[in-house]
């Protein structure tokens, strides 16, 4: 591109106004559908079952410690690698765009580290490729949350939010189907996800438009500059602060309330069917996660309000959880699995298109989600290790989901404290 074609091309920080079409949302979801298979399929199946396999006959409170550290530790690396790989990307002048680069350089490292996943026999191994898959999804999903602030006007943002979320319910379900019916084993099933994860972020990444950064609208870009920038002032910007206080309450919260549940029906509720019974809680999960996501985005957008929202989605997983903890059977259960699916379907669509209306700057878009995006990841790379302990030291279940509504009832104080966005 030429200085002066360069010149009068739109800028990539100015804010969006034109609407985007059914294709790139098309596009878009089907990207998020192939990034949650890749993501939640491990963590829900294939590690714990490689990690039991090594482990051999071990207690299943020992299974959940050693799959927690290997979380843990590819959680410290998330921690890390959202905000700096959302930095480096607000400073990308490629010719291919700001964010191009970065969802395709993220999907391939998120595909070569599971492919390996699938051949590695020791604990070593298995938590070093997993720690780079974690990196690889952390690039990949910072750019591509990214791209919804650059290119989605404000009143289109919670319905689009909603094929973030919606997504991971059926990504869930789908890549736990492929790995126990059509791709079984753990070679197949890593190998299975990875394909899958490149087939469908693909044509996202070739099509969608990608506005070029101009060098002169570029940030500093030197090692002090962005370590700095990773400081945001919850002073001079509060309600930056109070939402993602709120993302990480919540998602403290659903993830004590999700993560061992397999384990609460088999030693809480003494489930015979205890794995048959986690499929239908999956099931229900899934359906009110799915229409609550793309109900409460549009109407979000419809309404102009996001606030009330995320406060009534944050209340309802906080009494899903007091369900569980207070009346521990089954039928109960299923209930408290439609409320926290209904709460946290609402939860991810609304805040996701709250958080890019109190960011700080435009020019540091993809900086400031990656920030955001670390409440949601690290609380669920933390949860089966914190979770564990909980249930070791309060001597069971009900203090674990006790907990778990704390935590939904603090992140709705913390977001009705957001007063820039209604």
């Amino acid at each position: 591109m030429t200085a002066e074609r360069e010149d009068t091309a739109p800028s990539a920080l100015a804010e969006p106004v034109r609407r985007v079409g059914g294709l790139w949302i098309g596009l878009f979801g089907a990207a998020w559908l192939g990034i949650w298979m890749a993501q939640l399929t491990p963590v829900q199946l294939l590690l714990p079952l490689q990690v039991e396999e090594q482990l051999g006959a071990a207690s299943w409170t020992e299974n959940v410690v050693a799959f927690g550290v290997i979380s843990a530790i590819a959680g410290v690396f998330a921690l890390i690698a959202f905000p700096i790989t959302g930095a480096l990307s607000d400073r990308t002048t490629s010719r291919f765009g700001r964010r191009r680069p970065w969802i395709a350089g993220g999907a391939l490292l998120f595909a070569v580290a599971l492919f390996a996943l699938g051949f590695q026999s020791e604990m070593v191994g298995i938590g070093v490729w997993w720690t780079l898959a974690i990196v690889g999804f952390c690039v990949l999903s910072a750019a591509l949350t990214a791209a919804i602030s650059d290119q989605v006007p404000v009143g289109q943002r919670g319905f689009v939010s909603s094929w973030i979320s919606a997504p991971q319910a059926i990504g869930l379900i789908l890549g736990v189907l492929l790995a126990t019916t059509l791709f079984t084993g753990q070679f197949l099933g890593y190998s299975a996800v990875a394909v899958l994860l490149v087939v469908l972020v693909a044509p996202f990444c070739l099509w969608m438009p990608d506005a070029r950064l101009r060098r002169a609208e570029r940030p500093p870009f030197t090692m002090k500059a962005l370590i700095e920038g990773m400081w945001v002032s919850p002073t001079a910007h509060p309600d930056f602060g109070w939402t993602l206080l709120s993302r990480i309450l919540v998602n403290i919260g659903n993830a004590l309330g999700t993560t061992l549940l397999l384990y609460f029906l088999m030693f809480g509720l003494n489930d015979a069917n205890a794995e048959d019974d986690l499929l239908v809680l999956i099931v229900i999960y899934t359906i009110f996660v799915v229409v609550a996501s793309i109900v409460a985005g549009a109407l979000s957008d419809r309404l102009a309000r996001r606030r009330v929202f995320v406060l009534v989605a944050s209340v309802l997983q906080a009494l899903a959880a007091l369900l569980l903890a207070f009346v521990p059977e089954l039928t109960v259960t299923m209930v408290a699995a439609a409320l926290l699916g209904l709460g946290y379907g609402c939860f991810l669509s609304v805040d996701q298109a709250l958080a890019t209306q109190v960011l700080p700057d435009p020019a540091s878009r993809g900086k400031d989600l990656g920030i955001m995006n670390i409440a949601t990841a690290v609380p669920q790379a933390m949860a089966p290790l914190l979770g564990a302990a909980i249930v070791s030291w309060l001597g069971g279940f009900p203090g674990l989901f006790l907990l778990s509504a704390l935590f939904g009832f603090a992140g709705a104080f913390a977001v009705s404290r957001v007063r820039s966005v209604r």
